[in-house]
């Protein structure tokens, strides 16, 4: 999975050269040219990376398919039915040595000492009667103490629990700093992880393991050291966030820039198995309009495994079978998502049935039932290598032009009129950027009226629903509501879906827009932002390469810088796109803070009463002004988007113009014997590129 062999030789060569031209910068004068060099050599290279998100219930086999995946049969625990992962494990390569290695990240001291006050709070207002299995907090709470201090936080107080003799194998959380595991074998680093990634139901039990630290850990990073994709970055995700606010703001950040999900589900119920459908429908918007999610894959898993009656029929053959009536079967239950839909096309929806068992047999030539090597491939072609690679030695060489044509600069009367050209170029190229961003603009506010007319109309009845559904008792639901005011406006229950009042809010103004969104900032590669907009901007360097031979260097680093700059600009919009998006609910949210705060601190009698009044009351009050609020939140981000692409292109390019082209600089060093062979090792890279594509 790693790059061509031809192609990391090239790259090493042109990263040897380009360092030896930085040692010659360092020692010319400090200069505005230098210095502008200086650093283009050294952000040359770029740390991109692909994030690909793995969803699934507990036993339905994520990190065996995570084993098979990276070939590592013995890396990620599993198997064990009384077991789960109760933390975010990202897996990626080991670029530094040759160990398998576990980067685990803490969560703040403040942070556990505010979720041990909470337990204070919660035993103080929690009685007998209501401990019991149906109160997921107290049974929360129970498990990750239990976990850390075993039955001694019975009789604690929170100040006792943050006695350092309980840290004393963790020195790292105490101190803040990231603890590192380092082990020769997957296997020992295995054994010597399990306790911060994974909860037991009996702590300790066989492994003698007499703490768990899974409930200090935000995140584990294991980087395996062999031939995994350089760029991509697993992550073994809980399906439905986390109660911590710190790790939950981790989650949403790493679902909102996966470009690929994996949802992961056995294969004898994929299709009808409703956790499954329950985390892709709850991460949707995460993962769409409000994310970079290009690919979504439901994955089967146990495809080797059938229940036969006519034991001489062929067996592979039923299997097949089978799997290819699965994979219909899910495939229609897609198209009944509507709503999912509208944040993703046909084209990006694909259905794998696995057998990560059958993959890890030894010796097996040709694995029939386990469609993992096509994941594998998949994952290789994520990881682009060589798209980096290009990027690499094309900037190396515009760099590189660069400083040899200002090095030969002669007749300035042609600089002045090659820039002139190049300015007015630019000026007409951004006119018809700002015409598309503007008429975003326009669309956006058009649809985002009609939704905050229709959130006017609806939200009361929207909220009634919410706050006296079917089927509810009084005082099961009072928990309910008083845990989802509590954790401000979304609750996460151990079992069952998400509850998240914001978004039941919002969504009249995400409804309004969710299609246009997704036609103005799409996915999917094959069309940029604003009608691809960004990506038909060009100086027309090409054009001026043939009549003006003498800045032919110039212009081939403009080129350079050009493709650079609209690559950049992408990057920000859909950076960008996350935040406007989710911005519509996280107004909404921040509005409705104080009567959260209000009716989670009801605690006599009529509790329920005064929740659902307060809320009511709220609502009633805010709609006029709130749902205005979001869409006015919405629509200023958009033109700060646009004015920051304006001046970022003009700025950039500017830059590049006056150094190309006005600058007198003679303190550049000589180059033209560095620039002789990136120029070599670029065309053969780019020989390479074709006979490939041949």
């Amino acid at each position: 999975m790693s790059p061509s062999l031809p192609e990391q030789r090239i790259k090493s060569d042109v990263k040897n050269v380009m360092t030896d031209v930085l040692v010659k910068l360092l020692y010319q004068e400090n200069t505005t040219l230098n210095s502008f060099l200086r650093d283009k050599i050294r952000n040359l290279e770029t740390d991109r990376r692909e994030l690909v998100g793995v969803f699934g219930k507990t036993g339905a086999g994520k990190t065996s398919l995570i084993n098979a995946v990276i070939d590592e049969r013995e890396l990620l625990p599993s198997g064990d039915v009384n077991a789960c992962t109760s933390v975010m494990i990202k897996v990626e390569a080991n670029m530094c040595n040759t160990n398998y290695e576990a980067h685990i990240e803490f969560i703040t001291k403040e942070e556990w000492k505010d979720e041990l006050w909470s337990v204070s709070q919660l035993q103080e207002n929690t009685t007998d009667q209501k401990k019991d299995d149906e109160d997921d907090d107290y049974q929360d709470v129970v498990e990750k103490l239990s976990a850390l201090y075993g039955e001694e936080w019975k009789e604690r107080s929170s100040e006792q629990l943050m006695d350092p003799k309980y840290f004393k194998e963790i020195p790292e959380f105490l101190q803040s700093t990231e603890k590192i595991l380092s082990c020769e074998t997957a296997k020992e680093l295995s054994a010597k992880m399990i306790k911060y990634t994974r909860t037991e139901s009996n702590h300790g039990g066989e492994r003698g393991i007499k703490r768990w630290y899974w409930p200090l850990v935000k995140c584990v990073t294991v980087k395996v050291p062999h031939d995994f994709p350089q760029h991509i970055t697993l992550v073994d995700l809980p399906g439905n966030g986390d109660r911590n606010k710190s790790r939950d703001t981790m989650w949403k950040g790493i679902v909102g820039n996966c470009s690929t999900v994996w949802i992961v589900t056995e294969i004898n119920r994929a299709a009808s198995e409703k956790e499954s459908w329950e985390i892709l429908k709850s991460v949707s918007s995460l993962l769409g309009n409000g994310g970079e999610c290009r690919d979504i894959h439901f994955i089967c898993t146990k495809s080797d495994v059938i229940d036969s009656t006519d034991h001489s029929a062929d067996l592979q053959a039923e299997i097949l079978r089978r799997n290819i009536k699965v994979k219909d079967a899910v495939r229609k239950e897609f198209n009944k998502l509507h709503k999912i839909k509208k944040h993703f096309s046909d084209d990006s929806f694909k259905v794998y049935t696995v057998s990560s068992k059958e993959f890890l047999k030894p010796k097996v030539l040709s694995a029939e039932n386990t469609e993992i090597p096509e994941l594998q491939d998949f994952l290789q072609n994520l990881n682009d290598s060589h798209s980096e690679t290009l990027n690499y030695v094309s900037g190396a060489h515009g760099i590189l032009s660069l400083i040899h044509g200002v090095r030969l600069r002669n007749e300035p009367g042609i600089h002045t009129e090659v820039c002139e050209k190049l300015e007015r170029n630019m000026a007409l190229q951004l006119g018809p950027v700002q015409k598309a961003m503007g008429r975003a603009c326009l669309v956006f506010e058009k649809c985002l009226c009609e939704g905050v007319e229709r959130a006017k109309i609806s939200c009361e009845k929207k909220l009634h629903n919410f706050l006296y559904p079917r089927g509810k008792s009084g005082s099961g639901y009072h928990r309910t509501l008083k845990s989802v005011f509590k954790s401000g406006g979304v609750y996460k229950p151990k079992k069952g879906k998400q509850i998240n009042l914001n978004m039941k809010l919002s969504s009249f103004l995400t409804d309004s827009i969710d299609e246009e969104f997704r036609k103005t900032f799409p996915n999917e590669r094959k069309c940029g932002p604003f009608n691809g907009v960004i990506d038909k901007f060009s100086l027309e360097t090409e054009s001026l390469k043939e009549n003006y031979k003498d800045v032919m260097l110039q212009l081939i680093f403009l080129q350079t810088e050009e493709e650079k700059i609209k690559k950049k600009l992408n990057k920000k919009i859909k950076d960008q796109k996350k935040i406007m998006y989710n911005s519509l609910t996280e107004t909404i949210e921040e509005t409705m803070q104080e009567c959260y705060k209000k009716s989670a601190g009801f605690s006599k009698t009529d509790t329920l009463k005064n929740i659902r009044e307060t809320i009511e009351t709220h609502v009633k009050k805010s709609k006029d002004t709130m749902f205005d609020k979001a869409k006015d939140v919405m629509l200023t981000e958009l033109k700060s988007l646009e004015d920051d692409i304006v001046e970022s292109v003009k700025s950039t390019m500017e830059e590049c113009l006056e150094l190309s082209f006005r600058t007198d600089d003679h303190s550049i060093p000589d180059v033209s014997t560095e620039l002789g062979i990136v120029e070599k090792l670029y065309d053969e890279l780019k020989r390479n590129t074709k006979d490939a594509v041949n």
